[in-house]
């Protein structure tokens, strides 16, 4: 089972991380019995579920970007009037 990175795991929701918890455990334990068939099935369902929180960590990025952008034309400003 591949597991999600700590930053996704980080803005999932508290229900969201119990079921993550949940079937990485049942995945493990079929991959401990050579289920693999049925091992996949359950990453395909982890994959589904972690998604809304890889869309959070997306989102959080786009912000730090906006903030910068919005910190780096502030000093422009700041510097143009500086030269006038």
């Amino acid at each position: 089972m591949r597991h999600c990175s700590v930053q996704v795991r980080g803005l999932l929701t508290r229900e969201e991380l119990d079921r993550y918890n949940a079937l990485m455990e049942v995945g493990s334990f079929l991959e401990s019995q050579n289920r693999y068939d049925l091992a996949y099935t359950v990453q395909r369902e982890v994959d589904l579920l972690i998604m809304p929180a890889i869309e959070r960590l997306k989102e959080k990025g786009r912000a730090r970007d906006r903030a910068t952008a919005e910190f780096m034309q502030s000093m422009r400003q700041e510097r143009a009037e500086d030269d006038q």
